[in-house]
């Protein structure tokens, strides 16, 4: 008991700092920098926990790098950390990019094995207290897997959210946008990246890339003629329109979004938790 005392005291008043205040509200707190004794001041009940999502494999064409959506996540959990009380956790850099693998170096899980990995890494903080949690998701197709695991996790009290990046992008997207067609690698992909990070982007090798979809669900391929939506470059959209103010225009309407989803989560009712 003793023991269990002192480490409570410590974990607290290390995170405390001189303000005094409490950990929950501290800002800045990446959860893998502390040792686990910091960890039990830091995950409360009411801690909102973000978890970053960017593939770090997942083709963008001949002009961005693989680690395209892990360099998003980094930059938006950077700025969230540093606007809001949250804690954040090491990002998720494997999950559901069905759509990109005729491409060499790109990965994905299967639906259900992404949707059982975001369920367990929550589930697993869940238990040391913190019943919020925010996927800062930069993938389209991750929303459907995202969507099976918030279901998951409902009847256990715990409430997951996430960005749903399409809806936050498009009203911007559909003011300043200039390319006929497409949403992977485009225009507004690569414009966003030049005002995040220009030197991950080599705008000699952007390229046009506009056939038009089939029914249903983007799938990209490089084979002519195989189903699909045929891109030899892997984009699909006009790269070579991109500009640092159309960025700087995307990346903004998203932080906003980021930041009101998880003000509205801090507040969010619990979900009601099934007895059995």
């Amino acid at each position: 008991m003793r023991f269990s005392w002192l480490v409570s005291a410590v974990a607290f008043a290390g995170l405390a700092g001189a303000s005094g205040q409490a950990p929950a509200t501290a800002k800045d707190i990446r959860l893998e920098t502390h040792s686990w004794v910091e960890a039990q001041a830091i995950l409360r009940p009411e801690t909102v926990v973000v978890i970053p999502l960017g593939a770090a494999l997942k083709e963008h064409g001949p002009h961005l790098k693989l680690r395209n959506d892990l360099t998003l996540a980094d930059y938006f959990a950077d700025r969230t950390l540093s606007s809001s009380a949250v804690v954040v956790t090491p990002p998720l850099t494997y999950h559901f990019y069905p759509a990109f693998l005729d491409y060499p170096g790109s990965t994905s899980l299967t639906l259900e094995t992404a949707r059982d990995v975001t369920v367990q890494v929550v589930r697993s903080l869940a238990r040391y207290g913190p019943r919020r949690f925010y996927v800062l998701n930069t993938g389209i197709s991750t929303i459907r897997p995202l969507q099976a695991a918030a279901a998951a996790l409902a009847p256990e009290g715990v409430l997951l959210r996430y960005t749903d990046l399409a809806a936050a992008l498009e009203p911007v997207a559909a003011r300043i946008r200039q390319q006929e067609r497409g949403s992977h690698a485009d225009e507004i992909e690569t414009s966003m990246m030049l005002y995040i990070d220009p030197a991950a982007v080599n705008m000699k090798l952007a390229v046009k890339d506009v056939a038009e979809a089939p029914p249903g669900p983007v799938r990209l391929t490089r084979q002519l003629g195989a189903p699909g939506l045929y891109s030899p470059s892997g984009v699909w959209g006009d790269a070579t329109l991109a500009t640092v103010d159309r960025g700087r225009a995307m990346v903004e309407a998203l932080f906003s979004t980021i930041q009101e989803d998880v003000a509205r989560l801090r507040t969010a009712p619990l979900p009601a938790q099934s007895v059995t």
